[in-house]
């Protein structure tokens, strides 16, 4: 996985901060690649309680987690009780790896 300690634990602070700690993390996508370079960062956040504003809240943890790794790209993707299931939540439960 490339991606440092240091980014992990800014990364599951900030998503735990914004969703009440409860938050289980997966990165996903080509960051879990070791022999690949650059690209975005994708994340999977595991939710357990229903999320009222779905597309905010991923806006505002992309956000936060983008300025924490100096303007890297982040996509965060959201599993909760109320959302739909997506072709790539199964993509990103199957291959991505837990923080």
């Amino acid at each position: 996985m490339r991606l440092t300690d240091r980014q992990i634990e800014n990364i599951l602070q900030l998503a735990r901060q914004e969703t009440g700690g409860q938050t289980r993390v997966r990165v996903f996508g080509s960051r879990i690649d070791d022999a690949a370079r650059g690209g975005d960062i994708d994340l999977l956040l595991e939710l357990q309680e229903s999320v009222e504003n779905p597309a905010l809240l991923s806006a505002r943890i992309s956000a936060l987690i983008s300025r924490a790794m100096f303007g890297r790209k982040v996509d965060v993707l959201l599993s909760a009780p109320n959302l739909k299931h997506l072709p790539i939540h199964e993509i990103a439960f199957k291959e991505g790896q837990l923080l």
